[in-house]
């Protein structure tokens, strides 16, 4: 754990009677890639959920470099360091790329409401920093020329690039993405998988739900499988690869 930057210990989530996730344990070490893998229904969702904190776990615990985060709120967690993307796209589609990527720096703001209305002097030079800000992490994602474009007119593949540089926006130590290459072209995997490498060469550690099996496979680290919401399985990519209860749940033996 010396260099772990995410820890969970015994997690536990249960919505009534269905049993989401129970006592699940595995840390994330800093500059990793890690993966989480597993069927429809084994508890990814909701890990990632707790993590960012839209839900409270019913037991366990989270610490985030080396703090204990569980049950905070979703804005304070992110202020902390932990950014994220949705499987379903959480854009507003009437704004542009630009101004999409400024709601998430505007996390780190630190005007208040009544300075914004006002337009007050220090409020403008930091919407200018938040503007510039925002710029930088499309370019990042190489969307700086779409900055300007209105969401609902881009591609899925594009759309899904602005929420990672919205993530970006909210200067993470950790990122965690979902289904980041749901619906994706073979060559907009690849530019994703690249954009993954770079930011970790950065210093960022990254953290992935997905299905897509090929590219979970060609860049984690480390691999986490859950089943009915139970850890089944944790390695390397290759060990995951042959584990044969992770066959029988969920990779089939073609894989």
């Amino acid at each position: 754990m010396d260099n772990a930057l995410l820890h969970v210990r015994s997690l536990t989530k249960h919505f009534g009677g269905i049993k989401a996730m129970t006592g699940v344990t595995f840390s994330i070490e800093k500059e990793s890639i890690t993966s989480m893998i597993g069927p429809n229904g084994a508890g990814k969702s909701t890990f990632i959920n707790i993590i960012s904190g839209i839900h409270a776990p019913d037991a366990g615990e989270v610490r985030f470099n080396g703090e204990e985060t569980a049950g905070q709120p979703a804005y304070a967690i992110a202020a902390k360091g932990i950014g994220r993307t949705f499987q379903l796209e959480e854009l507003f589609g009437s704004l542009t790329a630009l101004e999409n990527v400024m709601v998430g720096a505007h996390a780190r703001s630190r005007s208040g409401v009544l300075a914004c209305g006002f337009r007050l002097r220090h409020a403008r030079r930091e919407e200018g920093r938040i503007r510039d800000g925002a710029m930088e992490c499309l370019r990042e994602v190489g969307l700086q020329d779409r900055a300007d474009d209105v969401i609902a007119k881009l591609p899925l593949g594009e759309r899904k690039l602005v929420g990672v540089a919205r993530a970006l926006a909210t200067e993470p130590k950790l990122l965690m993405l979902d289904e980041p290459a749901g619906g994706l072209a073979a060559h907009e995997v690849e530019k994703l998988v690249q954009l993954i490498y770079a930011l970790r060469e950065q210093g960022l550690t990254v953290f992935i739900v997905e299905h897509n099996m090929p590219f979970v496979m060609s860049l984690s680290e480390r691999i986490v499988v859950l089943n009915e919401g139970i850890k089944i399985a944790e390695g390397r990519p290759e060990e995951i690869r042959t584990n044969e209860v992770v066959i029988k749940a969920y990779l089939g033996e073609e894989v």
